[in-house]
């Protein structure tokens, strides 16, 4: 069959590599800024900017850390915790004369393809360009210019924290630096081992540069080629002096490496993240809209997903500050309103880790080949897994563990009694469960044995120890989860869905492991529970079998979720091939939330049921989302959260990712729930370290690779899906 000039050129697309069409998606803007509300996203996982050239010509970022947390770690603090991750500080580079200055041939442009900001100036031929870049392998920011003419650059520390406040101490610059600037903000909590002489802080040195005071650095001469580095460091130093000694003997393995050679493998490890997946929609509503914001929210996941703690929900490194103070309101009614200054530092929903937020970004991960990038969420959670068993140990008198579904980093658990009252994140105990989900998805994608023997098996078997141990049985020998929330909308019930699903979910999982993962004692009482569950709930609802959000009696709601559909995400007991679908898509059908965006489910729960029209509804409302008070389109509004928010992009590519390809078992899905007016490109991940790269155009599948290529017998295609 001859094929159409459409799908030549995709194939052209898949033959040339993904690269030349990232660069078509970058973004490019022919003004400055006016504000950090301007600015474009750079980073290296750990260390991420908010960059932009204001008026002046002068370029400008915010440096934010993955690791520094304040002493403000706290709910009870006037910031409610918002001022918990806050930043490294503000930098100014300016240059004199100023070739960006006068706005002429004036060009900034975000190249996605190496995590590089570029703005340049001037007429041809006498071009002035400065580039912004975060080193993907060391904790060093580079600002490299090149002019036409000499210039002179001035670099210098802007600190807005220069006195203690009620929430925040004040930074502070060191003097007597030998041509640098040399700054840190110090934690002054004394009780939170996490916290305890935290230091953060950079110095900033140049070729060339000469200290014309404790925060400003100058050119000692004009030069036609300038350039800046900005060591970072966040450590947990007895003194400030202890501090500067490690960053010192840091900055000398970091400078070991030539600046060239450093930015060739820069260079390098972005090439290799994006060539691990792709996914390019073209022809159809709103394609390119939702393509962008694709890779925009990868890249964003790169920029801020290889430090010690995993994402930040609530705006993850780019937080700005507000247009105007905040204003912190007690709805209770009860404390008297808190004005705020509206600083960089500052977010809504403070510092501690939400799961039900965290985990929507991290669900997309494993599709995208993004397997190192996990490791953060994953350690974080493993690492507080055995503190919180001793204090279930403590506060109940049994086994297992789980984790709260809003707590800090270094952990910890409230003492909760059948008396205890409900609240939005009381009685909340489903967050272990979907971890060893996703940890059972993590396995069958890298069949890493060791990942499953040291993380996937110790969470999962202490989480169903607790639920084992927790609840008691009813007449009939079941086990009776009372009380427990379902999520956050129905609280203190019984047989939530979402821990039912969970339990039958995790269990399956675990059980269908190869047998040298976990021992023979493990699986006996894995079985036993299975034996004890009870069925996920279902009942009547006007004349029609619905899947319920629990099997007690009604009550109010609290928040605008579908728990019953956890069971088909992220649950997989029901969908696509799978017994009872009609109980689901009716249940699907006949949800009372059927908003899009932010932590909203719907979009992924469509496509696994294999809903086309509603995922891609969905999707275009997640992906192709604007905050029109950001000038950057990957910064997402912030919904329920805080902007730019994860959940929304991070939502956008699962959904995205379950419409082109799912799984079951060894079965791999193509295409279940795809519309034929979308034509796409698409190279993602599937179980058993599969690979799919698939063209599909005009309502066929134009091309299919599948590697290695035994896994080829295992596909299925969507219904409707023809080849060619």
């Amino acid at each position: 069959m001859r094929l159409t000039c459409r799908v030549i050129i995709l194939l052209f697309g898949v033959i040339a590599t993904s690269f030349a069409q990232i660069d078509q998606y970058n973004v490019v803007w022919n003004s400055p800024g006016a504000n950090s509300h301007g600015s474009m996203p750079v980073g290296n996982g750990d260390i991420a900017l908010n960059a932009w050239i204001e008026k002046s010509g002068d370029l400008v970022f915010y440096i934010g850390k993955n690791d520094a947390w304040s002493e403000a770690c706290d709910m009870n603090s006037p910031g409610y915790g918002g001022f918990g991750l806050i930043k490294v500080g503000r930098v100014r580079v300016s240059l004199s004369p100023n070739p960006f200055a006068s706005g002429s041939g004036f060009r900034q442009e975000l190249h996605f393809i190496d995590g590089t900001f570029e703005a340049s100036a001037g007429p041809e031929g006498k071009r002035s360009r400065i580039i912004l870049w975060v080193d993907a392998n060391r904790p060093v920011i580079h600002v490299q210019s090149t002019c036409a003419e000499p210039v002179s650059m001035r670099a210098s520390f802007e600190s807005w924290r220069t006195q203690p406040t009620e929430w925040l101490g004040a930074d502070t610059i060191m003097s007597n630096q030998n041509e640098r600037v040399v700054w840190y903000y110090r934690n002054s909590n004394k009780e939170v081992p996490g916290l305890i002489n935290r230091t953060i802080g950079a110095a900033m040195v140049g070729n060339g540069l000469v200290t014309r005071s404790p925060a400003l650095l100058e050119s000692a001469t004009p030069a036609a080629a300038q350039h800046l580095a900005v060591h970072t460091l966040t450590s947990q130093s007895a003194t400030p002096a202890q501090w500067l000694e490690q960053l010192d003997k840091q900055m000398i393995v970091t400078d070991a490496t030539p600046l060239d050679v450093a930015r060739q493998e820069h260079v390098k490890w972005w090439s290799a993240f994006w060539d691990r997946s792709h996914v390019f929609i073209t022809n159809g509503e709103r394609a390119r809209d939702v393509t962008a914001g694709y890779i925009g929210q990868r890249y964003i996941n790169a920029c801020t997903s290889r430090g010690e703690f995993p994402i930040k929900f609530n705006g993850s490194l780019f937080v700005v500050e507000g247009n105007g103070p905040i204003v912190i309101k007690d709805k209770k009614k009860q404390k008297p309103d808190i004005s705020l200054p509206g600083t960089a530092d500052w977010r809504a929903w403070g510092f501690r880790y939400w799961f039900q937020n965290t985990r929507a970004v991290y669900w997309s991960m494993m599709a995208s080949g993004d397997f190192d990038l996990m490791h953060p969420f994953f350690r974080m959670y493993r690492a507080l897994i055995e503190d919180n068993a001793k204090q279930v140990r403590e506060c109940f008198g049994h086994g297992g563990a789980y984790f709260m579904e809003c707590g800090p980093f270094w952990g910890g658990l409230k003492k909760l009694t059948e008396d205890s009252p409900g609240g939005f994140c009381e009685h909340y105990y489903t967050p272990i469960l979907e971890y060893s989900a996703m940890a059972l998805d993590y396995f069958a994608y890298t069949g890493d044995k060791n990942f499953a023997r040291n993380t996937l098996i110790p969470m999962a078997d202490l989480g169903l120890t607790f639920f084992s141990q927790h609840f008691k049985r009813d007449a009939a020998g079941k086990l009776s989860i009372s009380p427990a929330n379902a999520i956050e909308t129905y609280w203190k019930v019984t047989n939530p869905a979402t821990d039912v699903a969970g339990l039958h979910w995790v269990i399956r999982g675990l059980l269908e492991l190869p047998e040298d993962i976990g021992d023979a004692a493990m699986r006996e009482r894995w079985k036993k529970l299975q034996s004890e569950l009870p069925p996920v709930p279902t009942g009547d609802v006007d004349g029609k079998k619905l899947i319920l959000a629990h099997g007690g009696k009604k009550t109010g709601h609290h928040n605008m979720e579908n728990p019953e559909l956890y069971a088909v995400y992220p649950f997989r007991v029901y969908g696509l091939g799978k017994p009872d679908f009609e109980l689901a898509m009716n249940t699907f059908n006949a949800r009372r939330n059927k908003w899009y965006g932010c932590w909203s489910q719907n979009a992924t729960q469509a496509a696994l049921l294999g809903d086309a029209g509603v995922a891609k509804a969905g999707v275009i409302r997640h992906l192709a989302a604007r905050d029109r008070s950001f000038k950057f389109p990957g910064f997402w509004p912030a919904g329920f959260d805080y902007a730019p928010d994860q959940d929304n992009g991070g939502n956008g590519m699962h959904a995205l990712h379950s419409m082109l390809v799912q799984f079951d078992g060894k079965k791999i899905v193509i295409l279940p729930a795809w519309p034929s007016d979308w034509d796409v490109n698409f190279k993602l991940k599937a179980p058993y370290q599969t690979t799919i790269s698939c063209i599909y155009s005009g309502g066929k599948i134009a091309l299919l690779e599948v590697t290695p290529q035994e896994r080829r017998k295992e596909l299925i295609f969507g219904t409707g899906v023809t080849m060619p």
